[in-house]
């Protein structure tokens, strides 16, 4: 199919922008789109989730499920996945909290970083166990890993699917549950979570399945009864099976995860971490005429935009890539209202088709990002200009075996 210029959208018609140009490349369609109800995408909301955002209790109360009022979770991670956020500036924001809670939350976002870094490093090799089989439950699985008739999974399985968004603590439920007791595949439920989460990527996704089943460190997150009780108090008593509860004690017959013979070399060294890391500085073969846009680079601090301010920029929304991964249409109006915000400012370009058919041969500006399929775009689009990734800590060529490895190299 050609590719299509479409009309840049405006943050109150997202929703029917979506359904007019994206039909059938949404999980939902041909039936109504879905809007998140907690969150609005753009810079603007960005900035104000930012400015509200107080790190105070971090520590104490980031796992809390219920009530949700006293739920720790920043919820910034879905402005921090589009680059609304970059890492150094919400490290930053926190500079003033107290000590225990700035270092906590600071420890998240180097998670984040290191998510990035082990993604950068290995690419699509992230789907596959990094260092031991994954804890797996025995028997057959499940018929539904995530079933409704539990009031765990039923409020879990609402919050992803009405809102696009969880906190951790609700994530590693999620995923423990399907694969270390119901025995399903943690592919199959890192592509619900990349479905619905508006903070989804391959990344963060990856990393936090591995590391809850125990495919990442050879100990598998238990979840049972015990953590519904301690981290959302009066939810097992509304639920229907409170006397004969599925999960009371964790699975004794669950598999420990096994090391593998031979994980990837990449864990332990990077003999390439300059193309892993990209360029240092601006990296400049011509003028440019536009500035390209990925779903990573859309914030008014992206590097390309900044340097920029004065050229179109350019998003370019892959119809084969949308075809294929189905998303849910919530993710694809959040970038709509993001898109829509962005233009109210700049001009803006928006395209439906092949984004190497639309820029090949158009001199563009564009921000490295550290993500396989941007590698190779560029390397057919041939960028005039690229700037650094703007990094929290930059890659290096040590172990990212672990977390714990990977931060002792770290330079933060």
């Amino acid at each position: 199919m050609a590719d299509l210029p479409l009309p840049v959208p405006t943050i109150d018609d997202a929703p029917a922008w979506v359904a007019e140009h994206l039909g059938g490349l949404y999980a939902e369609s041909p039936g109504p789109v879905p809007v998140s109800g907690a969150f609005t995408g753009g810079q603007a909301a960005a900035d104000a989730a930012l400015g509200l955002y107080d790190v105070s209790g971090y520590a104490r109360t980031r796992s809390e499920v219920l009530p949700v009022g006293r739920r720790g979770a920043s919820r910034l991670s879905p402005y921090i996945r589009h680059g609304l956020l970059p890492l150094p500036r919400v490290w930053a924001a926190v500079g003033d909290g107290p000590a225990r809670d700035r270092t906590k939350f600071r420890d998240e976002l180097l998670w984040q970083e290191y998510s990035r870094h082990l993604y950068a490093r290995l690419g699509a090799a992230t789907a596959r166990p990094l260092r031991y089989a994954p804890a797996v439950a025995a028997g057959a699985p499940w018929e539904d890993p995530w079933p409704r008739d539990m009031a765990c999974m039923d409020l879990v399985v609402g919050e992803l699917e009405d809102d696009g968004w969880l906190v951790n603590q609700t994530r590693m439920w999620m995923s423990a549950h399907w694969t270390v007791r119901a025995g399903w595949d943690w592919r199959a439920g890192e592509d619900r979570f990349f479905t619905h989460l508006l903070d989804g990527s391959r990344a963060a996704n990856r990393l936090g399945w591995q590391w809850t089943i125990g495919a990442g460190t050879g100990k598998a997150y238990g979840f049972s009864r015990w953590q519904t009780e301690k981290r959302a108090p009066g939810l097992c008593g509304r639920c229907a099976l409170r006397d004969a509860c599925p999960i009371e004690d964790w699975p004794d017959d669950a598999t420990a995860p096994a090391r593998l013979p031979e994980p990837s070399p990449l864990l332990r060294s990077d003999p390439d971490v300059e193309r892993t890391a990209g360029p240092r500085t601006t990296a400049e073969l011509g003028e440019p005429e536009a500035v390209w846009l990925t779903a990573e680079s859309l914030g008014d601090e992206d590097p390309a935009l900044a340097a920029h301010p004065d050229l179109p920029a350019v998003f370019v929304l892959d119809r084969e890539l949308l075809r294929g991964w189905q998303l849910s249409g919530k993710r694809l109006v959040f970038l709509a209202q993001t898109l829509a915000d962005l233009g109210a400012r700049r001009p803006l370009e928006v395209w439906l088709g092949d984004p190497v058919s639309v820029l090949s041969g158009r001199p563009v500006a564009a921000t490295f990002t550290p993500v396989p399929g941007w590698r190779r775009r560029a390397a057919a689009i041939r960028p005039a200009v690229v700037h650094p990734w703007p990094w929290l800590v930059r890659p290096h060529t040590g172990s990212i075996g672990s977390f714990s490895a990977w931060r002792k190299r770290a330079s933060r």
